[in-house]
């Protein structure tokens, strides 16, 4: 199945099963905008309890905040969004639709990796394990030809980028012979910048309203508070600052479903340290976050590193962690090394002294800052992309099921009984009433047994418990592995034990140790 139709699939499935629904449908909806139904909220706090305990629960140098959306409109001004903060976006006349150039080219740049790829695959294929993949690399003419354009087009796209050439943006996109995906013609306009702040006013009378920004990003509501912290907190450098938010863009682009929103939600943590140690640091936190992701086990060739080829006003080294999407590697995950620029900003516009005071070296300073960013919608896609199967069983039916994390799964445990009579209900709900104190449990009694099997394989619940006549007499009932479907009696006594161990975040976190 072709991976476009597996992510229509999966759209389709987000809704039919309750994860995502598109906002204000009953009115037609809203571009980029999304609501999570209650199977993708539970999925989506998991998520967000995973990354928080992971960094302050683990961490003894980083603590939690929680920052308004609202803040002073000079703060965005200090930060350089307010003049820099821009998307260039390039027209389609003949489509009337609006695309990011740069991400036209980095799609370009794609489609050489892939043709270079496919030849390998060929060859792999062709010559089995006498095959030397860097020497064909090396020396293949195709591949030589693939990856001469492909470095050609690297270093015109970097250079136009850091140049800011919109110019040479297009003129990349008319030399590459990009079209339109919808139209297929390359009729395009100039490249022009596009700002993404969303802007409002705050004040009890239209003449002394005051404008203000919702933010964009969440990063500054920790750097305005990190001396609060630090002081509050009795903080040593090196420390980190954790916060989950709502941040607002005025994507103009929005499409591939959940994956780019105009309200979308973000995990930040921003980890000040000496000058000078920043790039150790740096390379510290990649390594750091990219073990977080592999310990959900989808597999490492989904996960690869992404240097920017501009750098932000603010950075001096910043690395993507990407994942392998049904549309492609993307962005999941920015580690950024974003020097002392934002702290020495906020210090200018404020006129406050807000230098870290070390007392190991009796020196005051300007913390540099170390960021991980991840978006808390992107990261809910990127795994329900994973986990999303369709299986061919014995029987020659089809299932599908979504292989979620135990530790992330919306429900842990289905309690089924068999049937709805003989006391097998009162059972059931008996056992609920005792497991619902430990983790998210649900009841399901409509349908033949082998239907609900099918609806819990369907929202990732990882495990399903059967009681039958037997159960009542011997208080073991049959437990069902989601991914093995596997079945097995158990205790009743012993389901608690037997199951927190396998579903818990706990779990999860030990394997980052």
């Amino acid at each position: 199945m072709a991976q476009e139709d597996v992510f229509k699939k999966l759209v389709s499935h987000c809704k039919e099963y309750g994860f995502v629904f598109p906002s204000s449908e009953i009115y037609d909806g809203l571009g980029a905008v999304y609501d999570y139904g209650q199977m993708g909220v539970e999925l989506k706090n998991n998520i967000k309890q995973y990354w928080w305990q992971s960094m302050v629960l683990l961490n003894e140098n980083i603590v939690g905040i929680d920052s308004a959306i609202f803040m002073h409109p000079t703060i965005w001004k200090a930060s350089g969004h307010v003049d820099a903060f821009n998307d260039p976006l390039i027209d389609n006349r003949d489509s009337k639709k609006r695309y990011r150039a740069d991400v036209l080219i980095e799609d370009q740049l794609a489609k050489y990796d892939e043709k270079i790829n496919k030849e390998v695959a060929k060859a792999a294929k062709r010559f089995g394990e006498a095959f030397d993949e860097a020497q064909f690399r090396a020396t293949n003419g195709r591949v030589l030809e693939y990856q001469g354009k492909r470095d050609a087009l690297h270093e015109r796209f970097s250079k136009a980028l850091n140049d800011n050439n919109l110019d040479e943006l297009r003129q990349i996109i008319l030399d590459e012979e990009i079209v339109c995906p919808l139209s297929g013609t390359r009729n395009w306009t100039e490249v022009r910048q596009f700002n993404l702040m969303f802007s409002t006013e705050m004040g009890s009378t239209a003449d002394g309203a005051m404008k203000i920004y919702l933010r964009p990003e969440t990063a500054q509501g920790i750097f305005v508070n990190y001396l609060n912290v630090q002081k509050t907190g009795r903080m040593k450098v090196p420390f980190g600052i954790a916060q989950i938010g709502k941040a607002f863009r005025n994507e103009i682009v929005a499409r591939q479903f959940i994956f780019r929103m105009r309200e979308f939600e973000q995990m930040e943590m921003q980890f000040f340290v000496k000058p000078g140690t920043e790039l150790d640091w740096f390379a510290k936190w990649k390594e750091t976050r990219l073990k977080w992701h592999k310990a959900l086990g989808f597999g490492d060739d989904h996960y690869r590193y992404h240097d920017h080829d501009k750098l932000a006003h603010y950075a001096n080294a910043a690395t993507d962690i990407e994942f392998l999407m049904p549309f492609g590697f993307k962005e999941v995950e920015g580690i950024h090394s974003r020097t002392n620029f934002d702290l020495s900003q906020h210090e200018k516009y404020s006129g406050k002294n807000i230098k870290y005071f070390d007392p190991e070296t009796n020196e005051s300073y300007v913390p540099y800052v170390i960021e991980t960013s991840i978006g808390v919608d992107r990261m809910f896609l990127s795994i329900l992309s994973a986990s999303y199967q369709e299986e061919k069983l014995e029987n020659g039916e089809t299932r599908v099921v979504l292989k979620l994390p135990a530790a992330l799964a919306p429900v842990k445990l289905a309690v089924m009984p068999l049937v709805k009579k003989d006391g097998l209900p009162e059972k059931a709900r008996e056992i609920i009433n005792d497991l619902k104190f430990h983790f998210n449990c649900q009841y399901d009694e409509k349908d033949s047994i082998g239907k609900r099997y099918r609806r819990q394989d369907a929202i990732g619940t990882p495990y399903c418990i059967t009681i039958d006549h037997q159960s009542l007499e011997d208080n073991m009932v049959t437990l069902r592995n989601r991914d093995t479907m596997q079945q097995e009696r158990v205790a009743i006594s012993d389901l608690k034990n037997l199951i927190a161990d396998r579903v818990s975040i706990t779990s999860l976190l030990k394997t980052l140790i």
